[in-house]
């Protein structure tokens, strides 16, 4: 296992295409440069030792020299051992409603991104507890299982967007349903926290909320929206082309959804919290939760990471230094071996 300690170093590679780019302009210029002056034939009688080739390589170990250093500045590190860890904590399941209607912006900069931050914002308090990520939108899916691994599933969170299922709506039974297959330790508590607009299209969300909550399941709402509602842009490159509108022309305005939200949260033995202030909605689940009986549990990771840029440094300077014993002649113990068998065609010439 490794992880990588300064990823922003990494932009450090948009040097090697450019500086190929800067080579190919250069060459180019100095072919028809050469060109206005004598004949390649008069040249390389001019020139005979000169090489080509040698140009080219002389770049290639620069650029490897460049990818090799960057490496070493963003600093990989390697997990050396997998240590098995005692915890107590809950497991925390985040459904998160990824429907067209979440890019309503009534809550800034919309009310997925607003959820996003929700989430983010509580996984950041969590110390040794275990979280798991699913988006739902017409249809539910696993985006991350159950983990203690709280930077990957800030990763996933990150990439989730609307584009991610096909079938439009809003199917919290499913994202519910799918989340009981989530919890694979039967002693540890378990919270399930949907968050949503609640524009709700299934009908059996009572009873799919009632047998969660028979399975030791605490299930929290967090509405991200208002009961004013607002329409559903629809953007290209960052702007507003038009909104969405229904069968009749209208344009859709789509609007927070309590009721539903507040229903599964009774009947889910959990709570209903407004979005509106991400501060208070964390506040509010983090005092929820914490009062919830942690449970000692296991966890399996890897442990005494060792840096490792000393090796992709060495690599660079080494590559530096091959660089700088290379020379635009052609190399002396390669033309004796006359592998094309130069030398004799030019005698016959």
């Amino acid at each position: 296992m490794y992880v990588l300690e300064e990823t922003s170093y990494f932009w450090l590679l948009a040097v090697i295409p450019t500086l190929l780019f800067i080579y190919f302009i250069y060459r180019n210029w100095q072919i028809k440069t050469q060109a206005k002056f004598a004949e390649i034939r008069f040249l390389k009688q001019l020139a005979p030792n000169y090489s080509r080739l040698k140009s080219f390589i002389k770049l290639s170990f620069l650029l490897l020299a460049i990818a090799f250093l960057t490496v070493a500045l963003v600093n990989p590190k390697m997990g050396t051992k997998i240590e098995t860890l005692k915890r107590e904590g809950i497991d925390i399941v985040f459904a998160l409603d990824v429907s067209k209607s979440m890019l309503a912006e009534d809550i800034a900069p919309n009310r997925l991104e607003k959820s996003k931050q929700i989430i983010n914002q509580i996984i950041n308090k969590l110390t040794a507890d275990r979280v798991g990520l699913i988006g739902y939108a017409g249809s539910a899916f696993p985006q991350i299982p159950i983990t203690t691994d709280y930077a990957t599933t800030r990763t996933f969170l990150k990439a989730m967007n609307t584009n991610m299922v096909s079938s439009q709506g809003t199917a919290i039974n499913q994202a519910i349903d799918l989340s009981l297959t989530y919890y694979n330790d039967d002693q540890t508590n378990k919270v399930l926290v949907i968050l949503s607009d609640g524009e709700n299209h299934d009908t059996n969300i009572n009873a799919i909320t009632k047998k969660a909550a028979e399975a030791g399941i605490k299930v929290y709402t967090i509405g991200v929206g208002t009961q004013k509602g607002a329409p559903i842009p629809l953007k290209e490159n960052g702007r507003v082309l038009s909104y969405k509108k229904d069968q009749n022309g209208e344009t859709v305005i789509t609007k927070l959804n309590t009721t539903t939200l507040s229903n599964i949260a009774k009947i889910g033995n959990g709570k209903y919290i407004s979005g509106l202030n991400s501060t208070e909605a964390v506040k509010q689940l983090f005092e929820a939760i914490t009062e919830i009986e942690k449970t000692e549990f296991e966890s399996k990771q890897y442990a005494d990471y060792k840096s490792q840029f000393q090796w992709f440094l060495g690599f660079a300077i080494l590559l530096i230094i091959i660089e700088s014993f290379v020379f635009d002649k052609k190399t002396a113990w390669i033309q004796k071996l006359n592998l094309f068998n130069e030398n004799n065609h030019e005698k016959s010439n």
